[in-house]
């Protein structure tokens, strides 16, 4: 599975909303979940929510099983990996001292939602972040 090396990631307006509903839903723990779409362009086309095997407000984990799922559903569908998405429940939506630490997909984009709902997308590697540009459409997811 290819991953993106896109300088725009472009998330569907429907697509970001699934984001935040989830982690909403996750609250007081942090919300993860992989997205799909064209990795070329960096165009999301799918949502992916998973479980955080942590279950804690400050650190996140996918599930294994929710990591293997949603890699074959991937697959399936011809799409690439275009981003691994998490929030921070208390903090802003920037990559925190144990996400760059414990990244484990450093080609992936990463997209963070932060406590105020704010989405910003980056690129996590052990030697630092680079945010990534963010462009919300309001196509639907294709």
């Amino acid at each position: 599975m290819r991953t993106t090396a896109a300088v725009t990631l472009i998330v569907p307006s429907v697509v970001a909303a699934d984001m935040l509903h989830h982690a909403r839903r996750e609250l007081p723990n942090e919300a993860c979940g992989l997205l799909s779409g064209d990795a070329a362009s960096g165009s999301v086309r799918a949502f992916h929510a998973a479980r955080n095997e942590l279950a804690s407000p400050f650190r996140f984990s996918v599930d294994p099983r929710d990591l293997v799922r949603i890699t074959y559903q991937i697959e399936a569908t011809g799409e690439d990996l275009v981003a691994i998405f998490h929030s921070h429940p208390r903090t802003a939506a920037e990559p925190s001292a144990s996400d760059i630490r414990e990244t484990r997909y450093p080609d992936a984009l990463h997209l963070l939602s932060g406590a105020n709902g704010e989405l910003r997308a980056w690129r996590i590697a052990a030697a630092g972040t680079t945010e990534v540009p963010l462009c919300i459409t309001p196509e639907p997811a294709g």
